[in-house]
């Protein structure tokens, strides 16, 4: 067993979950790597573990099934490691509307951004709370603010992530355990190549975007500071004034709606 905080960060192969782990091994934390792809959990690991006197262990797991928090938890407890950090970042979204997708995938997108990441809050918290030390990040989004769009759940699912971390922080109050809701907006990520959109948006102003190092920084940040919510950037601070208003102006014209969704960053 080593000295050192252990960090478990989901979706970790890539984008912001990959930024989080260079952020944390930075900060000296030993690192579980956990998403689909091993080959690429395989090379982080190896790469962090020669840029920093920490280990990284890489994790093959598929969240979309109902069983990977506990399995992932069976894991540790097996190598009596204890989780200090978690970064809920596994994510993705569905391209097709409410209505011509399957059930199944409806499901499953459910169970890896909504399901699977309070099950995990709920499977590390208590024990964060009795060592007198945790932190909890879950990657939410700038959608969480913005008026729904038609046929989808991308930004209904994010709002309530926002919404469940608020409630944790707030259960937490007085005690070293600190949850946050990290919302960034358009992030340099592979998100929109699997999507196959990025010559289409790559056509937004680059002022818009941020890099997922800026994401994962920011949201570090405000996670030690003990702040509930944060918006990354301060273009995307600004959009939310914006969205919050636009939101409010949409339900009162036309009532409510649902956001689309683009497709998966965890694997």
């Amino acid at each position: 067993m080593s000295d050192r905080r252990l960090a478990v960060i989901t979706g970790a192969s890539a984008g912001i979950g990959t930024a989080f782990a260079e952020v944390l091994a930075e900060q000296g934390f030993d690192l579980v790597l956990v998403a689909r792809r091993l080959d690429r959990l395989e090379q982080i690991a190896e790469r962090l573990e020669a840029e920093h006197p920490i280990r990284a262990i890489p994790m093959s797991l598929d969240l979309s099934d109902r069983s990977a928090p506990e399995r992932l938890m069976e894991r540790l407890d097996s190598e009596q490691l204890v989780v200090d950090v978690l970064v809920n970042n596994a994510g993705y979204a569905i391209p097709t509307r409410f209505c011509d997708t399957e059930w199944s995938a409806i499901d499953q997108f459910l169970e890896v951004l909504a399901t699977g990441q309070v099950h995990l809050m709920h499977l590390v918290v208590p024990g964060m709370r009795d060592r007198g030390y945790g932190r909890v990040m879950n990657v939410a989004s700038l959608a969480a603010f913005a008026p729904e769009n038609p046929g989808g759940l991308y930004g209904a699912v994010k709002r309530f992530l926002v919404s469940a971390s608020r409630a944790v922080w707030m259960e937490q109050r007085g005690s070293d355990v600190h949850v946050t809701a990290v919302c960034p907006g358009y992030t340099w990520t592979e998100f929109h190549d699997v999507l196959g959109n990025r010559e289409q948006i790559s056509k937004l102003p680059k002022f818009m975007w941020q890099k997922a190092e800026h994401v994962a920084r920011e949201g570090w940040r405000a996670c030690e500071r003990n702040k509930p919510v944060v918006v990354t950037g301060r273009m995307n601070k600004l959009l939310r004034i914006v969205c919050l208003f636009l939101s409010g102006t949409s339900k009162v014209r036309s009532g409510p709606k649902s956001q689309t969704a683009a497709t998966r960053d965890d694997a």
